[in-house]
């Protein structure tokens, strides 16, 4: 009998073993933030240190997690590090906003997102798989399969979500979501020192021009279907964009937060799977023991299952290299809170105005919580398997009442995107192939995703 293979370890940071000075710290805040976290980051419950910007306690204590996300979530709210990055992007849009605006939109989302909703998505997303697919059916030369799962899951988005009505190219979107989430969707230092406000930021002046092109791009998006609503009222698409569009009155959306919801669904919605997709098919590229047994599995459902609705649940070792893909690369890499009153978990003592930072990164890395956590091991997530893990030691679409409203969408999309792309084409790395993950917004592959792509007999 062959010996069982070494999992693939993919590239990641290592923990650093001496702490940097405060001029370095900003320096990699800045640059990646995943190269900042040592030793104790990836080994301790928690850490309380008084950094430049104020009291941190980084939280990786599964135990602790919940407690700030779910059962004391009322005392903590963004944080302000966090806020200063997405705001000017997000505004007002589910992500971002608080209190009473978070619950008018999150109301007026949840009827989008329910299971009947996700169902009828499924024929849709199989659609725009099926006519992606067929760009790969002459290709020769290597693909940046980062930048095409970007494409494919914005196509996705615009007719799931949008019905095919979003103004603007998919090319000018690849390249204006990269300039935005380049500059825009990074930490500022100045946010690191918690600067005033009124102090220019040079990472958002850099981004204002992508900035203006959302924008424009949502205007020109909700201008199209107002005009349908008024000239075909009863021939309208039940979809995100009308279901937000008649949210909007004096008891609902203001016109502004409808405008951040839909920029915060074109512009992040689609991209954390994308990441997610990509580090897949990158992960089992490398681990071609694990991919031939998905292969295996997604060649029987595509040929068995004609409802793609049912495939995820039919393909369950492909769902967990997903979810094992999204465990070392984690869409959202870090969450932050901050305590409005002070609080306390067993004897520690969280401070009003300290920083809470719970990373997926660093947590879905722990010594203490897996084993050879820095490996590619989707056994993690099969079946027999899962109750091992707790749930807040997995965050790949955070917890508690912020839980991602998007989970169940981004979920089903995934096994029929890996469906049709991997029932027809093998996915292999090249000798150029060498991407270093760097959060910005998300986890991204700094370098691409290089990769071949060709048929499958």
């Amino acid at each position: 009998m062959d010996a069982k293979p070494s999992p693939f370890v993919p590239p990641a940071p290592k923990p650093r073993t001496v702490p940097p000075s405060t001029l370095q710290m900003i320096g990699i805040v800045y640059r990646n933030p995943l190269e900042l976290w040592g030793e104790p980051s990836y080994n301790e419950p928690w850490i309380s240190v008084s950094g430049v910007g104020g009291p941190l306690l980084i939280a990786n204590d599964p135990g602790l997690i919940r407690h700030v996300l779910v059962d004391n979530a009322k005392n903590y709210k963004m944080a302000t590090v966090r806020q200063n990055i997405l705001r000017p992007i997000l505004r007002d849009g589910l992500l971002t906003a608080e209190g009473a605006v978070w619950k008018r939109s999150r109301k007026a989302m949840a009827p989008v997102f329910t299971p009947r909703h996700n169902k009828n998505f499924a024929q849709p997303m199989l659609k725009c798989s099926v006519h992606f697919a067929e760009k790969y059916a002459e290709q020769s030369a290597p693909v940046d399969v980062a930048r095409d799962m970007t494409t494919l899951t914005y196509e996705i988005l615009a007719e799931t979500l949008f019905s095919g009505e979003i103004a603007g190219e998919p090319g000018s979107f690849e390249t204006q979501i990269d300039r935005l989430f380049e500059t825009m969707g990074r930490v500022d230092p100045l946010d690191l020192l918690r600067a005033p406000k009124w102090l220019p930021r040079f990472t958002q002046i850099r981004g204002r021009k992508a900035m203006a092109y959302f924008r424009q791009i949502v205007a020109d998006t909700m201008d199209l279907r107002r005009k349908r609503m008024q000239r075909t009222p009863d021939d309208v698409p039940e979809d995100f964009l009308t279901l937000l569009l008649r949210a909007e009155g004096p008891d609902g959306l203001t016109r502004s937060e409808v405008e951040d919801n839909i920029i915060t669904f074109i512009g992040a919605g689609h991209e954390t799977t994308a990441r997610a997709l990509g580090w897949t098919l990158y992960c089992l590229a490398n681990a071609p023991w694990e991919r031939e047994k998905i292969e295996a599995e997604i060649d029987q459902v595509v040929a068995t299952v004609p409802d793609p609705v049912d495939w995820l649940d039919a393909m369950p070792l492909t769902r967990a290299a997903f979810e094992e893909a999204m465990r070392l690369y984690p869409p959202a890499p870090s969450l932050n809170r901050e305590p409005i009153e002070d609080d306390r978990y067993g004897d520690l003592v969280i401070k009003k105005g300290t920083q809470v930072l719970m990373m997926p990164w660093t947590v879905h890395r722990h010594r203490k919580f897996w084993d050879q956590p820095d490996a590619f091991m989707p056994e993690r997530f099969h079946p027999e398997n899962r109750d091992r893990i707790d749930r807040y030691q997995y965050l790949p679409f955070g917890g508690g009442p912020r839980t991602c409203i998007g989970a169940s969408f981004a979920m089903q999309e995934a096994a029929i995107a890996l469906g049709v792309l991997m029932s027809r084409y093998q996915f292999n790395t090249t000798a150029q192939t060498n991407p270093w993950p760097v959060q910005k917004l998300t986890t991204q592959p700094e370098g691409g995703l290089w990769m071949t792509v060709t048929k499958r007999g």
